[in-house]
């Protein structure tokens, strides 16, 4: 029975009524009212409410025909609200407040300020500016691109007389490539834009062909959410990898011009013609997103879809049966070494930069196409995101220095996770999933129970990304033991705890970090994961470190709007966090601030923090204890960085080209806009800098080396406008690999 009556409505209404047609404001905060509460039936009695409060309350989403044609306020603060379109009902309406509903994001706000014609105050600010932008500039520009994009690549594919058939196949054709291709606006937009995109598309189609909108989108949505998983080896994958060719051919500029203010993120194309679908997704609403500025990459789409259940996992992802009932889809097999060239590794000799001069550190050895989608030759837009060297079990009697330090890497982006031998270029293991878009992937190592009872060390790999799953693949058994539905939004990014082997954290696009316990999967790989921690963010986090020297109390990261840290110490009973240090840097004009977006976040050594924000053309490094040591015994939350030194990066203001770190060999790693990546060996300053008393360097250091990306050619095409996403080396700094925006793998090795 509904929570909700006639009495309960004339009670509570402001002042009190004795008809409900006459009240005209309404307050039913605090009732603990789910969805199904909210009757149309006994709403439409509402005929002249003006003013509506619902905070405090459990609503996921709000009924379709509530009918309040005169509502003019809303407050839907702190429920559980997963999608704003709904609202649309209320075109009168002049003030709406949704402010700490999790799963609602900037893509949210945007939604709103176009569905609503008379918002003027969307969460307590004047949207009245932004909102004429986003209904008439945002939409005319994508109104432009999808004609365009019709006129380029559909218009000649439909014939003069053409049947019912010929239309619907063109149609969902049309529909998928214009939501995949059209790019526009900041990266935090993508999933917006890919919403209106489909939105425009439907109403061309309809004044074009005479086709009827379509305004159910379930029949869609619910084929994404069927999820197939293969894992296949690199024999039956061998198209998958393609033939990469270096020319000795000058490298053509890049395009994009350094001070264009251009944003990317992790699912938006590269051009106009060259998008991904998918998440990287922001929070509150801003002043002046630009969103009429032209981006240069891609941004993933924000909205994870929810996936049916897999066959024999339970609903939380907390147990998993017997490994026979997943192994249907998850067998993995290895290859040899003699398939090299089945899998199109062509091995590369240096190649000389644009200076003329023979690059003597690093030796190019293999550029892999192994992320294609379909394994189409022909796919150089799936980017790619995150790559991490597999930790080394017990060597034995092995003393061949290669193999005895780490020279397998997972890599992941597109639909898959691929295991490469970064000495021979052969992928070892590939495992997929039809309508996943991989961000992120991590390893550890369990020890595990066989069949005899004894335990063994075995490696486990994590891998997770737009659909907000975690996937956990045991290696050695090439098997896709389980699942954890981690968040109802993409995961960003995944790290385990160095000192708790089943400690995983989730960084995801809900703005929040949560900390599980995945378990250690018994000899049937049935295990348990359980939830420990929620880390409260303010915006979404984008890169997570632990701090070396309390790897089991403090939590750093990189978020949208700032840089933050958590107190994650499992002793204190407080499951739900929010940060407890916030930390300013100089922007642009050199004023300290702590609104900017940190995209790259790593431990130099114990201490020294590298990190890359809102100002071009410089990485950040700076002292994490001098920096906390500041927040005092009292409530202060924001810090300014102590910053030790600045190194001298390219001035692109592009996001998402993440940086990393070598601890062992103090080098600091970070790609650019074109293909290069920047070396900065630290070894000389890192003595200078563990003093108290270390100044800050007065002039930025420059790197070391920039290795130059060669001139590659592909049937007879030469690739350009490359982006390096992700740069990492082993250990040792014997092999290091770059992820790019083109689908290609590029590994070297030191000479």
């Amino acid at each position: 029975m509904s929570k909700i009556t006639t009495e309960l409505l004339l009670e509570r209404a402001v002042p009190r009524s004795t008809r409900l047609r006459k009240i005209e404001t309404l307050n039913l905060s605090k009732l603990q009212l789910k969805t199904g509460d909210l009757d149309p039936r006994l709403f439409s009695r509402l005929r002249h409410l003006q003013k509506l409060d619902l905070s405090d309350n459990l609503l996921d989403k709000f009924p379709n025909s509530l009918t309040l044609p005169d509502l003019r306020v809303l407050n839907c603060n702190n429920n559980q609200l997963e999608d704003v379109t709904a609202l649309k009902q209320f075109p009168l309406l002049e003030e709406l407040t949704y402010e700490n509903n999790v799963y609602l994001t900037l893509n949210d706000d945007y939604k709103v300020m176009f569905l609503l014609q008379n918002l003027r105050l969307l969460n307590g600010k004047d949207i009245t500016k932004l909102a004429n932008h986003v209904r008439r500039v945002n939409s005319r520009k994508l109104t432009s691109k999808v004609t365009a994009h019709w006129e380029k690549f559909f218009r000649d594919q439909l014939p003069e007389k053409y049947t019912a058939e010929q239309v619907k196949s063109i149609k969902k054709k049309f529909l998928k490539s214009v939501q995949t291709n059209v790019v526009y606006g900041p990266s935090s937009l993508s999933e917006f834009t890919r919403w209106r995109v489909k939105m425009i598309a439907e109403e061309f189609l309809s004044y074009s062909l005479g086709l009827e909108l379509n305004t159910d989108t379930e029949t869609e949505e619910k084929m994404d959410e069927d999820e197939e998983e293969s894992t296949e080896s690199p024999k039956e994958d061998a198209e998958d990898v393609s033939k990469v060719v270096v020319t000795p051919r000058k490298r053509k500029r890049n395009r994009s011009k350094s001070g264009s203010r251009k944003k990317r993120s992790k699912s938006q194309a590269n051009t106009e013609k060259e998008a991904v679908l998918n998440p990287k997704k922001s929070s509150q609403v801003q002043d002046d997103p630009a969103p009429d500025k032209a981006r240069a990459s891609n941004q993933p789409a924000k909205e994870a879809t929810p996936d049916q259940e897999a066959e024999g996992t339970q609903k939380n992802g907390e147990q998993f049966p017997k490994g026979q009932s997943n192994r249907r889809s998850s067998q993995l097999t290895g290859e040899q070494k003699s398939q090299e060239q089945e899998n199109g590794v062509v091995n590369l000799t240096p190649v000389k930069n644009s200076k003329g001069k023979e690059d003597v550190s690093a030796e190019p050895l293999h550029f892999l196409q192994c992320h294609s989608k379909g394994n189409s030759r022909e796919d150089f837009k799936t980017q790619l995101w995150s790559c991490v060297f597999e930790p080394l079990l017990d060597c034995g009697a092995r003393k061949d220095p290669i193999v005895s330090s780490s020279r397998t890497v997972a890599t992941c982006g597109g639909e898959s996770v691929c295991l490469i031998d970064c000495e021979t270029g052969v992928v070892l293991k590939k495992y997929k999933v039809a309508t996943e878009e991989f961000f992120s992937v991590a390893w550890t190592t369990l020890p595990m129970v066989n069949s005899d009872s004894r335990k063994k060390s075995h490696n486990i790999l994590a891998a997770a990304g737009r659909r907000g799953i975690v996937k956990l693949i045991h290696v050695a058994a090439d098997f896709c033991y389980g699942e954890i539905k981690a968040h109802k939004k993409p995961i960003a990014t995944v790290c385990f705890s160095p000192t708790q082997e089943t400690h995983l954290f989730t960084a995801s696009y809900d703005k929040r970090i949560a900390l599980w316990d995945i378990g250690i999967p018994d000899c049937d790989y049935n295990f348990k994961a359980s939830q420990l921690l929620v880390l409260e963010s303010f915006s979404v986090p984008l890169r997570i470190a632990l701090v070396p020297t309390c790897p089991e109390q403090y939590l750093l990261a990189g978020c949208e709007e700032g840089c933050f840290t958590w107190n994650i110490k499992l002793e204190k009973e407080q499951k739900n966090r929010p940060f407890e240090v916030t930390f300013q840097f100089p922007d642009e004009e050199g004023e300290m601030t702590t609104s900017h977006r940190v995209d790259g976040l790593a431990f130099l050594n114990d201490d020294v923090v590298a990190s890359k924000s809102s100002k071009p053309g410089c990485i950040y490094l700076w002292s994490w204890s001098r920096s906390f040591d500041t927040k005092g015994k009292g409530c202060q939350r924001t810090v300014s960085a102590v910053i030790l030194a600045e190194l001298e990066w390219s001035t692109t203001d592009l996001s998402y080209l993440t940086l990393s770190t070598c601890p062992a060999k103090e080098h600091v790693f970070c790609g650019d806009e074109k293909g290069s990546v920047w070396i900065y060996n630290l070894s000389n300053y890192t003595t200078a800098w563990s003093s108290a008393k270390a100044k800050r360097s007065d002039k930025r250091i420059p790197p070391t080396q920039i290795l130059k990306w060669p001139e590659l050619q592909s049937n007879g095409d030469h690739l350009s406008e490359i982006l390096i996403n992700n740069v990492i080396t082993d250990p040792t700094f014997t092999y290091l690999v770059a992820l790019t925006s083109v689908n290609i793998t590029a590994i070297w090795k030191k000479s």
